[in-house]
This record gives structure tokens, sequence and C-alpha cells, in this order.
């Protein structure tokens, strides 16, 4: 996809958004857009849909019904006579390169050093060469801090330094947006602020980015704006200021009198 995108055009859009497990539905209609170089964080509690939402975002599943939009383009699915024609795999695959997401747990290959678990999305998806890749993706350690332990399997490293290869990984591709589903959920509590610190820079250096999290900090510092989900549908989005000195829907205010 082309890099050169109207600056009115949200980099991710999803339009009218349905998702259901066994009957039961979990997002309903999500209206939610995320402009170039803006960090959204979405707050809300568990099984509100959050996660969800940036798996259907991120092509991991598809929708039941609604649009997701890259760059101002369909992906994911076509609409073919009245019904939605979801995209095939191989499909999928080249367009999920312009989408990185970082999960919960770090999902890192035990038998590769956090060199090579970086480089490898360099070799397998992009086809580049193994010297390339590996130069890029020591770039990329570098960034959030981990060149010199490039050698590294993820059994010598903590968990807050496996999710920061897990962040390099999906910053190596150089996606347009970085979804996040609860990064730091996983860490010991003592490990979170270095992982907290990797994405705050990401947020500086103008990433676009949509996080999910616990971390009222992290809103409260690096986010543009801050969404409350829940019940499958957005209660209340606003600037961080106002989001959490002034919320407007009586949900939030039962909701941030738990967080804070």
């Amino acid at each position: 996809m082309s890099n050169e995108t109207p600056a009115t055009v949200p980099t991710l859009q999803v339009s009218n958004l349905h998702k259901a497990y066994n009957g039961n539905e979990v997002l309903k209609g999500v209206e939610f857009a995320v402009n170039k170089g803006q960090v959204k964080a979405v707050l809300g509690p568990s099984g509100s849909g959050k996660s969800t939402m940036l798996r259907l975002m991120a092509l991991l599943e598809p929708a039941d019904a609604g649009e997701i939009l890259l760059d101002g383009k369909r992906i994911g699915a076509s609409d073919a006579n009245g019904r939605i024609a979801h995209h095939s795999e191989r499909k999928l695959a080249v367009q999920r390169r312009d989408i990185g997401m970082v999960f919960q747990k770090f999902n890192l290959f035990p038998h590769l050093t956090a060199l090579d678990n970086v480089a490898l999305g360099l070799t397998d998806v992009q086809g580049v060469g193994k010297v390339e890749a590996r130069e890029r993706a020591f770039e990329i350690l570098d960034k959030v801090g981990l060149a010199e332990r490039d050698g590294h399997f993820p059994s010598e490293l903590s968990g807050g330094q496996q999710q920061r290869v897990a962040i390099a990984r999906a910053l190596v591709l150089n996606p347009h947006v970085m979804l996040f589903d609860e990064p730091t959920s996983a860490l010991d509590p003592e490990l979170v602020g270095e992982v907290l610190e990797v994405m705050e820079n990401l947020a500086a250096a103008g990433m676009t980015m949509i996080v999910v999290t616990h971390e009222v900090r992290f809103a409260r510092r690096a986010a543009d704006e801050v969404t409350l989900f829940d019940g499958g549908v957005i209660v209340e989005q606003a600037e961080p200021a106002e989001f959490f000195e002034n919320p407007q829907h009586e949900r939030t205010k039962q909701f941030l009198s738990h967080v804070h």
C-alpha cells in the first residue's frame, strides 16, 4: 500500500463493526478511528470488547458486519451482492504487513535469539536477505534499548525485555499503525515501566498507536485521546485531561473511581 494518504483520512478506521461468539454479541456497531501520528488509549473492564476490536483491526479474526479501512481503503473483506466476502488468507497476510500487533503474551520463538526473532518477519514476510534483515533487526533492538541483548534467547530475558523484543518484531516491518493489547498485563510490576517508556518514546516519535491498557499513567501522559469501552460500545471519548478530570458519562465516572 502507498504511504501517501490525505491528512484528512484516518490511518485506521472501523465503521459499524459487529462481532458475536456463540450468539453473544461482543461488538455492537463500533465506530472508531485513529489518525496518522495519533495515540489512542482504550480503557474498559474485562470482557467489554476492547481486545476483540483490536483482533478484528489486525485481521486476525473476521468481522460479522461493518468495515475496516486502512489509509482509506477497505481491508479484510469486500461486499459481494450485499454480503461480506472475506479475503483469502494470502491476501490478509499482505494486508497485515501494515498493521503491527503486540499481545499480552510475548509469543517469541524460544529457539531463536532476540535478534533472529526480530529479523524473522523481514526474511519470511518481506523476503529481505538475511544479512540486511539482521542489520535492520539490530537497529530496532537498539531503538527499544536491547542492542546488548541481541544474542540472548527468550529464556535468558526478563518479561519486560521479552515484551520489548516483541515490540521490536512488530516495528521492524515499518507498519502504518501499531496495536497494543494490554502489553504490560503479564509483567511483574517492577518491569512495567521499561515497556511503557518504549511505548512513550514511540508516541513521542509520531508512531500511530491504539493501546488497550489499564495503565492510567500511560493514557494520561502519552495518549492524544482516551476511550472508554463497555458492553461492546464506546461510552466516552475525550482528550486525557477532559476524560480523567471531567468525565461526562456516569459509567466513565464509575470506572475511574475504581482505577484511580
